[in-house]
């Protein structure tokens, strides 16, 4: 294996390129066509589904065999007009799963059919001037907010007139911001900073004219924040699949930005035993930076692809993320180690080679530490 060098620079251009990409879940036909443009720049074969997932390709050596995927997700959270109110504003609905104290003072872009309109989320009580302390005690809850629209027609006191609907979708503003000390800060670092990571790698690869065992499908998912991402472009020929999503950064939790992290087991169980282990010893045998997690709350598209009946090994890879489903802030060099481990990976030797049948015999399968049996005699 050959440890490639990772485009630093390709790395924070194509990130901050796809962070001013809106992609709620939903709305994602714009950065299906600018991911794979980039895919076609880097000469490398991809298809589309219906709805938009990528499945691209990169050919190994070894045909008529088994294949491995790496998969990340290109949609991020966002909003949908719920309802235009009496005073021009808006209720809205989260699209994704996070709260709404993330959502105020966020800059948005409502798509209506005639065209995008800017706006900003407020709490109910946005102004001290106006409301005193009570500002201060208005619960935290997407029923507590509303979307004040940049529109003349939608001002109180007037006759709303608004080409603004019900189940229009609400994009936040990314606003990425990377410093010279490395930290990038931005919304929707999950999981465009995978998907920076996984474009990068394969430029290296194939810039480095790498020769790898076997095909590796590079998927990337449109409905991973709503729980169906993996469930389409996962096949019966992926047997192993490494998934690059984010690694949150708490007081609790082991993950630092500065690290690739292992997770072991999220809410919905642990993941492959020999898979998250062959990470690790790749980590360990190149000098890699690199550290196990255990997610209690949390689910990525892992799930969603085993869920759908793939009897595939699946790993969880992550960059460390502080402040996710917020105002999120990794650093460029958890990014790097991410993407020096995935580079390694794809060049790595099948995890089992018995995994190209769907079923076989129990002839080489594998076995995990076990207590000595005692043998009891009678």
């Amino acid at each position: 294996m050959t440890r490639v060098p990772i485009d630093s620079h390709y790395l924070k251009h194509i990130l901050v390129a796809l962070l001013n990409i809106p992609s709620p879940s939903g709305y994602t036909d714009q950065i299906v066509h600018f991911v794979g443009q980039e895919l076609q720049k880097l000469g490398i074969a991809h298809n589309v589904t219906r709805r938009g997932a990528i499945r691209a390709t990169l050919k190994g050596r070894m045909r008529d065999t088994l294949d491995r995927a790496v998969t990340v997700h290109l949609d991020t959270l966002g909003a949908m007009v719920r309802r235009v109110k009496p005073n021009g504003r808006l209720a809205i609905a989260s699209v994704g799963t996070w709260s709404s104290r993330f959502a105020e003072g966020g800059r948005v872009t409502i798509y209506a059919d005639s065209g995008p309109i800017r706006g900003t989320v407020l709490p109910l009580k946005s102004s001290g001037h106006a409301y005193g302390e009570a500002v201060d005690t208005q619960p935290a809850g997407w029923d507590h907010v509303e979307l004040r629209v940049d529109d003349e027609g939608q001002q109180p006191g007037e006759t709303i007139k608004t080409d603004i609907q019900v189940g229009d979708f609400v994009a936040f503003d990314a606003l990425p911001e990377i410093s010279d000390a490395g930290f990038i800060n931005a919304r929707h670092l999950d999981d465009k900073a995978g998907v920076a990571i996984l474009l990068t790698v394969a430029k290296a690869l194939k810039e480095e004219k790498i020769d790898i065992p076997i095909d590796c499908h590079l998927i990337f998912t449109i409905f991973e924040e709503v729980g169906s991402g993996a469930s389409a472009a996962v096949y019966g020929d992926v047997t192993e699949m490494v998934v690059i999503d984010h690694a949150p950064v708490a007081p609790n939790q082991n993950a630092t930005e500065f690290h690739a992290v292992v997770c072991m087991m999220d809410q919905t169980g642990p993941f492959d035993y020999h898979l998250s282990r062959k990470l690790l010893a790749l980590g360990r045998e190149n000098g890699i930076d690199l550290i196990k997690d255990v997610f209690r709350f949390y689910r990525s598209d892992s799930a969603s692809a085993i869920e759908a009946g793939n009897d595939t090994r699946t790993a969880l890879l992550g960059f460390g993320l502080d402040g996710s489903h917020g105002y999120e802030r990794t650093h460029l060099s958890s990014l790097i180690a991410v993407a020096d481990l995935i580079a390694l990976y794809v060049q790595s030797a099948p995890t089992f080679s018995r995994d190209k049948d769907t079923l076989a015999s129990l002839n080489g399968f594998p076995h995990q530490p076990d207590r000595e049996v005692i043998q009891i005699e009678t």
